[in-house]
């Protein structure tokens, strides 16, 4: 008697009595299966990379809006200090950080 496994993964949800007797008397195995695949276009499949790319790009111009803001605070603060110390001298040198009014 020659012995063959079923095909696929389905082998199991076969009742080995009643592989046997297929193979026996050469009658047909029936297997019905429910395929549950839908149609079209897995948009599941399209939308995830979509999204990570996306919240990546915000993210990114998220990050330089935050460093423009800290740069020009930076710079503000900077020129506030410079105008309220007036000149700063190290060793005879004079070094004037912001120009005067008059």
């Amino acid at each position: 008697m020659d012995h063959r496994t079923p095909p696929g993964n389905i082998a199991p949800h076969i009742p080995a009595d009643d592989w046997q007797r297929a193979q026996a008397t050469g009658q047909p195995v029936v297997i019905v299966v429910h395929d549950t695949t839908p149609t079209g276009i897995a948009w599941r499949r399209l939308l995830i990379p979509f999204a990570i790319a996306g919240a990546t790009v915000a993210g990114g111009w998220g990050l330089v809006a935050a460093l423009c803001l800290l740069l020009d605070a930076a710079a503000h603060t900077a020129t506030v200090i410079a105008g309220a110390a007036g000149p700063i001298g190290i060793g005879g040198i004079t070094l004037r950080l912001a120009r005067s009014k008059h």
